[in-house]
């Protein structure tokens, strides 16, 4: 905050906008409430699983799968951590119950809208206990409809080349970042550390996912970035132009440097196991995604700057997030957040083939199905009351957060 109070003061007043926005902005909040209530249903294995750890209705979207297939998801393992697999499930309750409430929905439908993402998720938990093959479901142009279906849609009708023209500048025949008010130019002694940052960054790419010629990886320019979005506000970013798969212009490619944040869940639990496994916040976020995603970015990897985790990945025209704002019907949402709750139970159950970790080393769907097993529909009924009532908070307590900040409380200077 002291580094980049300008950063942090846009974050807040986005916060501000409306109680969902603030939910978003404050999973430290979420976690230090949650953490102190009694769960009778995660276990000593069901307790300790890879979570999401910021699961939002607003952190769903498309994503080009290392295979070349254009996939429906969860995005952003910004937060991503060990923790019980109900906080999760508990997060995106109160998400869903206040994207309701702000849409003036009835308190039935909002609990029903619950209860059919819930269902979905264990549905699909049973599914992975009975197929011998973790990779087999995934959303995609094949099997969705509605407002996934569109927007994979969108997301295929994209072009890399547009991305390309929108970033970037090709004078002389040759193609450099486009400066702008997020863009900042190095100097000769930043881009240096930042060129041998990305140096070491090409190790951390698993050897089946790495492209066989050098000249992909080949560095044309580098500037800072600026400009992100609530959870990320203030942390320090590059963007990185390197050749890509040849050496015509309208093959190059984006990608991002961003320092790696403190997820939110390790603020509240005993993190002594888990933080000596990594060297960084930036491995233990490739990690972390790499766990939780199925066939990510062959471009995710990670580095170190100046003694701080960075994470690196792919600034891809293919990642589109999922649009609420025409989502208004009861029985429209319902049909979209039944599939949410498949990508979830997703997430928590398979495992990326080049996964690296081994502190999860158990089935994970039998260690769920376990900790519900015949009280499934109570278990409905207490993350369904954790969300209604957890949304309730929610709202009283954005309107403490905007009268602390309106009187300059909050810890950034409100000019």
């Amino acid at each position: 905050m002291k580094a980049d109070p300008a950063a942090f003061r846009g974050k807040f007043r986005k916060m501000a906008s409306d109680p969902h926005s603030f939910y978003r902005g404050s999973a430290c909040l979420f976690y230090a409430d949650v953490t102190q209530q009694d769960d009778d249903y995660a276990n000593e294995q069901s307790g300790r699983i890879w979570i999401h750890g910021d699961l939002h209705v607003e952190n769903f979207g498309t994503y080009l799968n290392s295979d070349g297939r254009m996939v429906f998801d969860i995005n952003d393992f910004d937060e991503a951590y060990l923790g019980r697999f109900t906080w999760d499930l508990q997060r995106f309750a109160a998400s869903l119950a206040l994207v309701g409430w702000q849409k003036a929905l009835p308190e039935d439908s909002v609990r029903s809208l619950i209860g059919t993402y819930l269902r979905s998720y264990l549905s699909q938990v049973d599914d992975y206990r009975r197929s011998e093959d973790d990779d087999d479901f995934a959303l995609h142009l094949e099997n969705t409809h509605g407002p996934i279906l569109e927007a994979l849609t969108i997301a295929r009708l994209n072009r890399r080349a547009d991305l390309l023209d929108e970033a970037t500048v090709v004078t002389d025949g040759v193609r450099m970042l486009r400066e702008d008010a997020s863009v900042r130019r190095l100097g000769k002694a930043e881009r240096r550390k930042v060129e041998k940052a990305f140096g070491a960054y090409l190790d951390t790419i698993p050897e089946d996912k790495r492209f066989d010629r050098d000249l992909f990886y080949e560095v044309r320019d580098v500037a800072g970035k600026s400009g992100f979005g609530i959870g990320s506000a203030g942390l320090p970013a590059y963007n990185v132009l390197v050749e890509g798969y040849t050496q015509a212009l309208d093959n190059d490619v984006l990608l991002s440097m961003k320092q790696a944040n403190i997820p939110a869940v390790s603020r509240f639990v005993d993190t002594g196991e888990v933080e000596k496994y990594f060297d960084h916040e930036g491995h233990r976020t490739v990690v972390s995604q790499r766990a939780l995603q199925v066939h990510t970015d062959p471009l995710l990897g990670y580095t170190e700057l100046d003694g701080v985790g960075y994470v690196v990945s792919e600034v891809s025209p293919y990642e589109v997030d999922l649009d609420w704002s025409d989502l208004t019907e009861p029985d429209d949402i319902a049909a979209v957040v039944g599939l949410l709750g498949r990508a979830t139970a997703k997430i928590h159950c398979a495992s990326d083939e080049d996964s690296e970790q081994d502190l999860v080393d158990f089935q994970v769907e039998e260690a769920i199905a376990a900790s519900v097993e015949r009280r499934r529909r109570e278990f409905i009924a207490w993350v369904t009351d954790f969300g209604m009532t957890y949304a309730e908070q929610v709202r009283e307590d954005h309107a403490h957060f905007v009268h602390a900040f309106r009187e300059g409380r909050i810890g950034v200077s409100a000019t």
